[in-house]
């Protein structure tokens, strides 16, 4: 019997909402199946400008929205942000593993000790 691709594989559903969370390789996946044609036809440079307008959008919100325009924003933008990786075919649950898995990536610990004067 085949093994079933682990991005595929379902996470318990959450005890306050009952719904089950999505993985980053789910939402990049669903943004693919959703998006894919119009992003390519779109490219990277039209998909960045929609990107940052929603940052725009979120900075709005983070000043003087709600708790449920915040949330959207967020939305809004990580969505925005893996349509550009899809496009030019960047695999975010890789990007984030080799990035950070191993703790900050200034420091290497998994408490940042890095200055406050620079990144991160």
């Amino acid at each position: 019997m085949a093994q079933e691709d682990p991005s595929r594989q379902k996470a318990p559903r959450t005890e306050t909402t009952g719904e089950r969370p999505i993985t980053l390789a789910e939402f990049q996946r669903l943004i693919r199946e959703m998006y894919l044609p119009k992003d390519v036809a779109r490219g990277v440079d039209g998909t960045f400008m929609w990107l940052v307008e929603e940052i725009g959008e979120l900075a709005a919100a983070l000043r003087d929205g709600t708790p449920e325009q915040q949330q959207s924003e967020f939305a809004d933008v990580l969505a925005w942000l893996t349509t550009i990786a899809n496009v030019v075919g960047v695999d975010l649950t890789e990007a984030v593993r080799k990035k950070y898995a191993g703790g900050c990536p200034g420091c290497g610990q998994f408490v940042c000790r890095c200055s406050d004067s620079g990144k991160p």
